[in-house]
């Protein structure tokens, strides 16, 4: 039987760390899965270039496009950057390179204890930022300027490709969580944003079952902090998606608790939401749920839909119990005892 491929990129920081337990994860779930995995490592990031002057050599992306799927732990480190002063993000170049259009960042919360917003129960807050990842404010990440630069500007770019595809991608996410669609976006100020609206308008007529609302981003950031259990799919612009999915992120315990997918036609990357977090890299107490739901993300888009199930039915298990945490959500349990945890579940 064909094995699925999978690129395995650990990176920087605390992804070895949250990738080994994810790692663990699925090899605990593979005897419900229809193929099994074969996993292949490359080193890339930060700790790369400073071995052999490049984040991610040509070669190895040409190697890791050939897989089925890419788990990504994180890269980057904030000592190590470029001339310009920007730090190293060969993630970004993956996105842009294989098409991974669609930002996918769910957000759950598992337990009432772990959101600062103390009105809610477990599962009251579910909902998914569809982000553009390919274009948007990112689109001049790789200009310069000089230092005696007098001022600088960067390009916002909305095309209608771009557009089209990624808000199809909320649709279909709604249409199979049976939602609503909101359009986050600062068209009552941007061109580029009133362009994309438009685009939203025109792409939800192929939608008439699907309920659709229009909200300004800062609106937006207010409404997630006030009523988040009202959002079920938001699709925005590359940097709002990328500020807003680390603020619903804080209200459901944090970046450890926030997996990722940027997903593509062909190609799709999973990974944690949250950097590499070097302070804490290698003390064992990083937490590996991102990083173990991102798994989760990553087989469902390889079709094994009861593996996938069965990993977020085993965290939502793990986290029912509230002694069952990492510091970073108040508890004492070890990156590796959080793996385990949720691997015994699944034995079980």
């Amino acid at each position: 039987m064909t094995p699925h491929r999978i690129a395995v990129l650990p990176g920087d920081g605390i992804g070895p760390d949250v990738i080994a337990e994810a790692l663990k994860v699925l090899r605990a779930v593979e005897d419900r899965m229809a193929r099994p995995c074969e996993f292949t490592e490359y080193s890339v990031g930060a700790g790369e270039f400073l071995r052999g002057g490049d984040p991610m050599p040509r070669e190895t992306f040409e190697r890791i496009r050939t897989h089925d799927a890419i788990l990504l732990g994180a890269m980057g480190l904030p000592d190590v950057r470029w001339p310009s002063g920007q730090e190293m993000a060969p993630q970004l170049d993956l996105r842009e390179d294989l098409q991974l259009y669609c930002g996918l960042r769910p957000i759950r919360l598992y337990h009432a204890a772990d959101s600062p917003l103390k009105k809610y129960a477990a599962g009251e807050i579910d909902f998914a930022i569809v982000r553009e990842s390919t274009e948007g404010m990112f689109s001049s990440r790789k200009e310069t300027y000089a230092p005696d630069a007098a001022s600088v500007t960067d390009r916002l770019t909305i095309t209608r490709l771009g557009s089209e595809r990624v808000i199809r991608s909320a649709f279909r996410e709604a249409s199979r969580r049976k939602g609503l669609v909101a359009l986050v976006d600062k068209a009552n100020v941007l061109p580029s944003m009133s362009y994309f609206r438009r685009i939203f308008d025109e792409v939800g007529e192929e939608y008439p079952e699907i309920r659709k609302e229009k909200v300004y981003v800062d609106a937006a950031a207010l409404y997630l902090v006030q009523r988040p259990h009202t959002f079920d799919v938001m699709v925005t612009e590359n940097l709002f998606g990328d500020i807003l999915s680390d603020l619903a992120a804080g209200i459901v315990g944090g970046m450890g608790m926030a997996p990722s997918g940027d997903i593509g036609d062909r190609h799709a990357v999973f990974q944690p939401s949250h950097g590499s977090a070097p302070d804490i890299a290698g003390r064992g107490i990083a937490n590996p749920i991102a990083a173990i739901l991102s798994v989760a993300m990553m087989l469902e888009w390889l079709c094994e839909w009861d593996a996938c199930a069965a990993i977020r039915g085993a965290v939502e298990q793990v986290l029912a119990a509230p002694e069952n945490r990492t510091p970073d959500l108040g508890g004492r349990l070890t990156t590796e005892e959080m793996g385990g945890l949720i691997s015994s579940a699944l034995r079980r």
